[in-house]
């Protein structure tokens, strides 16, 4: 039995924290690049120093250079404090009409995996947020998400 735990909460649940690592999320849905989706994505992670790193969902009609929101938000953060951990990701997403998504969505596998990779790096677990217009999951760590993952934990 693999179970996971994941609390589901509303905004006002949410520490002061984590309601600004969301909000920057639900802001970044709008600097979205997507006209093939039609499907944004905007992230947000905090550092351990508190700043804040956001990125959103860069797509090209070449698919395969297509980036999600999650990666480009990790992966900048990566690059600009490359010795900071990343403590946490907020994730919020509107769909093809435009509209906050209802539900909290969920990272794709390839992000997943980078969530996994940034967890190895700072040998620390990623506090998770999956914003939806009125609900959020939190969970510690992307096994939460991702039991059996490709990784030596």
């Amino acid at each position: 039995i693999i179970k996971s735990v994941i609390s589901v909460c509303n905004y006002e649940d949410l520490s002061e924290a984590d309601r600004l690592l969301a909000d920057n999320a639900f802001e970044m849905t709008q600097h979205s690049y997507s006209p093939y989706s039609h499907f944004s994505v905007g992230a947000a992670v905090r550092m351990s120093n508190n700043h804040i790193v956001r990125g959103c969902n860069q797509e090209n009609a070449a698919f395969g250079v297509t980036i999600c929101a999650e990666r480009t938000a990790l992966f900048a953060a990566g690059a600009e404090f490359p010795d900071t951990p990343i403590e946490a990701i907020a994730i919020a997403a509107r769909g093809t009409d435009g509209q906050l998504l209802e539900e909290p969505v969920s990272p794709c596998g390839s992000c997943r995996q980078a969530m996994i990779e940034t967890e190895l790096r700072s040998n620390q677990q990623l506090h998770i947020i999956l914003c939806g217009k009125e609900k959020f999951y939190v969970m510690e760590g992307i096994r939460q998400l991702m039991p059996l993952s490709f990784a030596e934990f």
